[in-house]
């Protein structure tokens, strides 16, 4: 990923925060010569030598799986808030740009075991029903029900590398970047406002 020194956020903690909490990702590999991509959650954790993974799961019938055995490097893309940056916000004349953050993880993966696919699903679920009234658990499921899980691949990756970018107008004053968030909270574009949140813990 191209990212200009200015923009690169090489802020660890920071980094696993952001997988954490965007963690709907899309999986980037090669499969028989052609890109394949696909939108699934995909979320980083511990494994049990302590290091950190990403994981997830794909359906069996998706034709991108096939592509695991040949070449087992792939790209997770992340993205958070975005927002297009309108030239007529600064106090001088420019060029209109984008605001945005995004990470990229490359690594290698592998297929795991129905076993550990199931203990897999457990967490995401257990991850995303928390707020619910009545909170689904895989634990709760029928036998008919978890036949289903018997169509899906889960998998590890390994991470080899973590590319992140974070353009939140840092190029601009504090008159030009104060107008910015500004401009975006008046929008109310969820988006924008969020960009404007991210912006505002940036720079006092």
């Amino acid at each position: 990923m191209y990212t200009p020194d200015l923009y690169k956020n090489e802020n660890q903690e920071e980094i696993k925060g952001f997988l954490k909490e965007n963690s709907f990702g899309t999986l980037i590999n090669q499969t028989n010569g052609k890109l394949c991509a696909t939108h699934i959650p995909i979320e980083l954790e511990i494994n049990a030598d302590g290091k950190e993974i990403l994981q997830g799961h794909i359906s069996k019938l998706n034709p991108q799986a096939e592509g695991f055995k040949e070449n087992d490097q792939v790209l997770a893309v992340f993205t958070g808030p975005h927002s297009y940056i309108s030239s007529s916000w600064y106090d001088h004349e420019n060029v209109p740009t984008w605001n945005y953050i995004a990470v990229h993880v490359y690594g290698r993966i592998k297929i795991v075991d129905y076993e550990t696919s199931v203990e897999q699903l457990k967490k995401l679920v257990d991850k995303y029903e928390i707020n619910s009234e009545n909170p689904v658990r895989v634990e709760d499921l029928s036998a008919k029900t978890m036949r289903e899980a018997r169509g899906i691949f889960g998998f590890e990756i390994e991470i080899d590398e973590i590319q992140a970018t974070k353009k939140l107008s840092q190029n601009r004053d504090d008159h030009n970047y104060k107008n910015i968030i500004t401009e975006l909270e008046k929008t109310e574009n969820p988006q924008s406002i969020a960009v404007a949140k991210e912006m505002s813990k940036c720079r006092k």
